[in-house]
């Protein structure tokens, strides 16, 4: 089974503890912390891991499309990151924290179009074609004519949009390229159960905390200090008013520790609330309804990504040899390699590229281990000179 495959099987799975050493500050505490004592799952701003944010126009035969930017670093080659899909940028963000603490680089973490906050006409047209000219795009409006050098990261479907990219020659000063836990036979297998996994997942939440805490406690992501700043680019308030029916289908019985005497008063106000409404005209009483439903606005994913079935085939199909032909230095970052495809086991045999595996993650990698992949990357660039140390980091080279 792929690590792909068991992370959409684990998702369906009671909630587990992190594994531990799984990366970041917090992955590894303990999901009880005692009676009445809760965890945090509270957002937090990009800005406590990015430098800055932008939104670069594109100028295109449709009009103008914004894509939305973070950035951090002032020297050294870019690292342009691309995430997977329903993700964000804001996956990223402990990853940059911990890259730029090592080596001189800067970070560009992109939403790539239809997530995150980026705006485009088309939001539904996500071809690997369209999203690697937008990448190119992206890259000339922010650099012109004279980009840095640059270094292509991506995570899953980021990481095929990346090879797609590099392999059309749309980023000209391409040095590096970089694929995180994406292999063409593991996901074209993964794909027929795809559908299965979104239809699992809850459709709305109560609240960002609500969904913070689902991300963490079902294994979507193993790293809490992550969550709590990517889900916030995953997930948007509703449009709409929620319906009494469709209200069902928040999701219940993640806040476990909420006090039983909590709930009563709740139940006692919603009481006192509909009785003093009694009497009051039926436009008075739909407009308080109206603010009351406002007020408690459920919050669902920024993309349906059941919706783009039809653009699965495009990104994985020949992915490997896309990858291999590719002209310059490749790193492969995998959660396991219990299914390497031929020509990438064959490649790997040929030294064509580096690669590495980081165990005890899920399909996020890079936001469950985001120091270990912040350390395999630098020393990528670090052994082919593309950037220099910083901080003391040692290069700890891997045998593969």
């Amino acid at each position: 089974m792929s690590a792909l495959e068991k992370s959409m099987h684990l998702s369906r799975l009671p909630s587990r503890p992190p594994l531990p050493g799984s990366g970041g500050s917090q992955s590894g505490a303990k999901m009880r912390m005692g009676p009445g004592r809760k965890r945090d799952f509270s957002p937090v701003p990009w800005s406590q891991y990015f430098e800055s944010m932008e939104d670069v126009e594109v100028e295109n035969e449709t009009g103008k499309d914004t894509f939305r930017v973070y950035k951090s670093g002032s020297e050294g080659p870019v690292l342009l990151l691309l995430h997977g899909g329903g993700h964000s940028a804001l996956s990223w963000a402990v990853f940059t924290a911990a890259i730029i603490s090592r080596v001189q680089c800067r970070i560009v973490a992109l939403d790539l179009r239809g997530h995150g906050e980026t705006k485009v006409k088309n939001s539904e047209d996500l071809s690997a074609e369209t999203m690697a000219k937008d990448v190119g795009n992206v890259v000339e409006a922010m650099y012109g004519d004279l980009p840095p050098p640059i270094m292509l990261i991506g995570h899953s479907m980021g990481g095929a949009i990346a090879v797609h990219t590099a392999s059309s020659n749309l980023v000209p000063s391409l040095l590096g390229l970089c694929m995180i836990d994406v292999v063409e036979g593991t996901a074209m297998d993964a794909l027929n159960s795809m559908q299965n996994f979104l239809r699992g997942r809850p459709k709305t939440f109560k609240s960002l905390e609500n969904a913070i805490e689902w991300s963490v406690k079902s294994g979507q992501i193993r790293n809490l200090e992550s969550a709590r700043v990517s889900m916030v680019g995953q997930v948007k308030q509703c449009e709409g008013i929620t319906s009494p029916e469709g209200s069902k289908s928040i999701v219940e019985g993640i806040i476990e520790e909420e006090e039983e005497d909590e709930e009563g008063s709740e139940s006692v106000n919603k009481r006192k609330k509909e009785d003093d409404m009694e009497g009051l005209p039926s436009e008075t009483q739909n407009l308080l309804l109206f603010l009351q439903t406002k007020k408690d606005h459920p919050y669902t994913w920024r993309i349906e990504l059941a919706k783009t079935e039809k653009y699965w085939d495009g990104w994985f199909r020949g992915l490997s040899n896309l990858f291999l032909s590719c002209p310059i230095p490749k790193l492969l970052l995998l959660a396991g390699v219990d299914r390497l495809d031929k020509d990438l086991t064959i490649g790997q045999m040929q030294g064509k590229f580096q690669m590495q595996v980081l165990p005890q993650c899920g399909h996020a990698v890079h936001e469950d281990a985001p120091d270990k992949v912040a350390e395999a990357v630098a020393t990528f660039l670090i052994r082919h000179r593309f950037a220099e140390p910083i901080g003391g980091f040692q290069c700890v080279f891997p045998g593969c």
